[in-house]
């Protein structure tokens, strides 16, 4: 477990060091806002892993295993990126910044590939909820050290010595690899590319049901995301200042969080995965419900400090729970390939589902919106019915 929440870290952290962290140095240095704009692109390896993960499940390196050599080459190649991507200048010369941003992200979402792997394979059906909720916990601490500390740092040390230390910190995640354990190979590994390509493919669709799960990975946190993509134009609607946005959101709201999948661990060891993705997914509607409450309520403190407080604590159990059941249904054959195609799905309605929130809070209102939001979180739940009705939990 201890080896779960460090990996988790691991990964977190240089998720940000190529957006928010990003962003603000480019600001600094007077570059275009466009061109600001236009460097989300270096995160596209986050969306498409899944075309080089049957590389990594078809070869195993000469040293430390079939996960942990892979997870050390990408640990290290993440510490000369990111110490890279701070020796360059943004202001004059741009586009190094963006191919020095492209290797962290494509060595982070490489290590992502292998981590989940890793994760899959070494804890048992039982554990991998409990798991699940402390590797997502620890990249949220990744990330809170790079956003937060990584723009606290850049107040009083240059841009360049943030990013030493950030690569510097990535130096436990590199230790906790070299003390881990190998994951036991019991089911053989792919001889052939083709085998490792193709193979994990098939496996997945003659299952039952596989394209219901598919249908669900898409739907279950949709509601949810649409819904959290203009909170903060909300807040700022209604009359919230920045300065209690930042307090209460991102204060009460990282500890509710936490806590939250924390929880959601727990209990998913007691209910097992299928059941907990019941509870927690109608936890989320209705904390979606709560934001068109606020609506109503207007500015008032105790009420946002209350919304938060639910809306997170609840969004961290589905998460948890989220991860673990896509853990869980990954043949650990192919575990690389069927986990990375299976989150970067997961990561299409971030995008897509996002882009029309603007244009439905403007034309509904905020509390149409949020109303809308919470509907469509029902479709998600209603799958669940067709491949993990309540009474069936294989799990217990």
């Amino acid at each position: 477990m201890l080896v779960t929440l460090l990996m988790g870290f691991s990964c977190g952290l240089p998720l940000l060091l190529t957006i928010t962290v990003l962003q603000a140095w480019m600001k600094e240095e007077g570059v275009d806002l466009a061109l600001i704009g236009m460097m989300a692109l270096v995160g596209i390896p986050y969306t498409v892993k899944f075309l080089w993960a049957p590389f990594l499940d078809r070869f195993t390196l000469p040293f430390l295993g079939r996960r942990r050599g892979w997870l050390l080459v990408a640990q290290l190649a993440l510490i000369f990126s990111i110490a890279g991507l701070g020796s360059t200048d943004p202001g004059n010369n741009p586009w190094m910044v963006a191919f020095a941003a492209f290797l962290v992200t494509f060595f982070s979402a490489s290590q992502d590939i292998v981590v989940d792997a890793y994760r899959r394979e070494d804890l048992t059906d039982e554990e991998l909820g409990l798991g699940s909720s402390l590797y997502v916990n620890g990249y949220r601490v990744g990330m809170l050290l790079a956003s937060g500390g990584g723009l606290i740092m850049a107040d009083h040390l240059p841009f360049s010595a943030v990013y030493l230390i950030m690569a510097a910190c990535m130096l436990p995640g590199v230790l906790t690899t070299l003390l881990a354990r190998e994951p036991e190979i019991t089911l053989g590994t792919p001889r052939r590319m083709r085998e490792a390509v193709l193979d994990p493919l098939v496996e997945y669709f003659n299952r039952q049901g596989a394209l219901w799960i598919l249908a669900f990975i898409l739907f279950y946190k949709i509601g949810d995301t649409m819904a959290s993509s203009m909170t903060i134009p909300f807040y700022l609607d209604i009359g919230f200042s920045k300065t209690e946005i930042g307090t209460v959101v991102k204060l009460f709201g990282f500890w509710a969080t936490v806590a939250g999948s924390l929880i959601g661990g727990v209990i998913m060891i007691r209910l097992g995965i299928r059941r907990s993705l019941w509870i927690f997914g109608f936890l989320q509607a209705i904390s979606t419900a709560c934001f068109a409450l606020l609506a109503r309520i207007g500015h008032s403190i105790p009420a946002l400090s209350g919304v938060i407080a639910f809306e997170n604590l609840s969004g961290g159990m589905g998460t948890a729970a989220y991860v673990a059941f896509m853990a869980s249904i990954t043949n650990k054959r192919f575990t690389a390939t069927q986990y990375a195609l299976l989150t970067s799905l997961m990561g299409v309605p971030r995008v897509m589902a996002s882009a029309p929130t603007g244009f439905l809070a403007k034309n509904l209102g905020w509390e149409g919106f949020f109303i809308v939001c919470t509907v469509i979180a029902i479709p998600g739940m209603l799958l669940l019915l067709k491949f993990a009705p309540w009474t069936l939990d294989p799990d217990h």
